[in-house]
Order: structure tokens, then C-alpha cells, then sequence
């Protein structure tokens, strides 16, 4: 039988992940992935973390299965190659070459915009290799107003967006997010958006958290309030569950596979 679900996009942190749980990652959904893996679906995690940190995390944890793609900082795509990652070479380098023609737009106007916010926040703002502007903030509110000053003053560069989680942002080419590289990695595989899921738990999740990308939808519990109304406005599934119980009650919903089963 088809499976009506032909490729997984999952978050990592907060998502499938909890640092603080015995396991990280729950048993039973790896070992559902894993089901899904031997019927011939495919998982990617989607991430705002550098390919470093999650390949480090993921070599701790060593899941009962790995992901056949890893999206990084939100727009990177790397497939699955033997033991290791490669890069999915053409778009990683047009991601490259749109960001930083981009970027190179948006430099003249950061040091007003960084004096601005040091004059009035207590805020880390720095440059990293993915983006000009990195924002560390002291609070939620402090973001908010932080992102919406930083906003007014780019509105004349609309390829411009801010990549959010938390306190924490960057700058990225609105071209390039986990919706658009999920649309990449289903094209590839010639995946329709309706054998697709996706699941997410925070403000950089919402652009793939869209029936235009997947016609599954999954927010566990401790989603933000804005990822659940968006997820239930699309009749997604919203969990009573935490992180990976909650993906994995959600997976479990649309498959109809029991969740008992043990890991391998």
C-alpha cells in the first residue's frame, strides 16, 4: 500500500529534540521513522542549527535512523551519502551568491541601526559568517521592538526578511527559508506537497508550515501560540504532547500506525 506520507520535515530543537529528556529524541519516534524509512519515505530535519552543532548532537544521540537531508541555519540543504553529509551544491551556492548580494545592500545601514539599538537595549549584536546582523536580545519584548525598528528601516529591501527564534535573529534572503528548501528537497524527490509533512515548534518553522509545502501539519504542546493557530488554521494536527511525543502522536494520527512497536 502507498504511504500517504512520502517525506517528514521535521524541526529539530523544541520539535523532535529536548536536551533535557532521557531520551533526547523518544524511542518510539525513532522507531516509527524508522517504519517509515524501511516503506520507503524519506525524513529530513530542518534546522536553524549549523551543520556542526546537529551533527554533533545526532553523533551523541546515534538515532535509530538517520536523516536522508539535514536543512541548516534554515535555507543549507545536505543529503544523506553513505556515513556522512554532502551539499546539495547548486542550491547552497545560489543561497550563497543571493545572500550576499543581498547583504552587501544591507551593511551601509547597520551602524546606525546598531547605535540606535545600543543606546537603548541591552542586546548582543554581532556578525557571523550567515549574517551581518545577529541579534541576541534581552527579552522577547526587547525583540519585538528591536526587529520592528530593524524592519521599517529595510522596508525598501523586500527580498529582506528576519529569521526569529526567540530571542534570537538573523538576517536572510526571504527566497531562502525552510519552506523553500522543503519545496527544493520534494521537488527533487518528486514528492507532491500533499504526501508531505511538516512539523514545527517556533517562529522560524511558520514558512514551512504551509499547505503550499506540506499537506500535513504538526505542532506539538509547547508550540508558540502563533505556530498552533497556524497549524490549526490549515486543519493541521495540534498535540497534547511535548516536542517528540507530540510529533510523534501527530505522525502516528495521519499514518494510522500504532506507536508501540520497539526502536530498529
Amino acid at each position: 500500500m502507498s504511504l500517504p506520507i512520502k517525506l517528514v520535515s521535521t524541526d529539530f530543537d523544541g520539535t523532535i529534540y529536548s536536551e533535557g529528556d532521557d531520551p533526547a529524541i523518544p524511542h518510539e519516534l525513532q522507531s516509527l521513522l524508522a517504519r517509515l524509512r524501511r516503506q520507503g519515505g524519506k525524513w529530513v530535519i530542518n534546522t536553524g542549527r549549523t551543520l556542526e552543532d546537529l551533527l554533533e548532537i545526532l553523533g551523541d544521540i546515534q538515532p535509530a535512523v538517520w536523516p536522508d537531508f539535514l536543512v541548516v541555519v534554515e535555507r543549507e540543504i545536505h543529503q544523506r551519502n553513505g556515513q556522512g553529509y554532502e551539499e546539495w551544491g547548486r542550491w547552497n551556492q545560489r543561497c550563497h551568491e543571493d545572500q550576499q548580494r543581498l547583504f552587501n545592500k544591507v551593511r551601509p545601514f547597520l551602524p546606525e541601526i546598531l547605535r540606535w539599538i545600543r543606546q537603548r537595549f541591552q542586546a548582543q549584536v554581532f556578525e557571523d559568517i550567515y549574517s551581518p546582523f545577529c541579534l541576541v536580545a534581552a527579552t522577547n519584548k526587547d525583540a519585538d521592538e528591536i526587529l520592528a525598528h530593524v524592519q521599517r528601516n529595510f522596508a525598501h529591501l523586500p527580498e529582506l526578511t528576519l529569521v526569529r527564534n526567540d530571542i534570537y535573529a538573523r538576517m536572510s534572503h526571504a527566497a531562502y527559508n525552510k519552506g523553500t528548501a522543503l519545496a527544493e528537497i520534494a521537488r527533487h524527490q518528486g514528492v507532491e506537497p500533499a504526501h508531505v509533512l511538516a512539523a514545527g515548534d517556533h517562529y522560524n518553522d511558520l514558512p514551512m508550515l504551509l499547505k503550499a509545502y506540506a499537506g500535513w501539519l504538526v505542532a506539538p504542546a509547547n508550540a508558540m501560540p502563533q505556530v498552533k493557530e497556524q497549524v490549526r488554521r490549515q486543519a493541521g494536527f495540534v498535540s497534547r504532547q511535548q516536542s517528540g511525543l507530540g510529533v510523534l502522536e501527530g505522525l502516528a494520527h495521519y499514518l494510522g500506525w500504532p506507536v508501540s512497536a520497539p526502536v530498529g
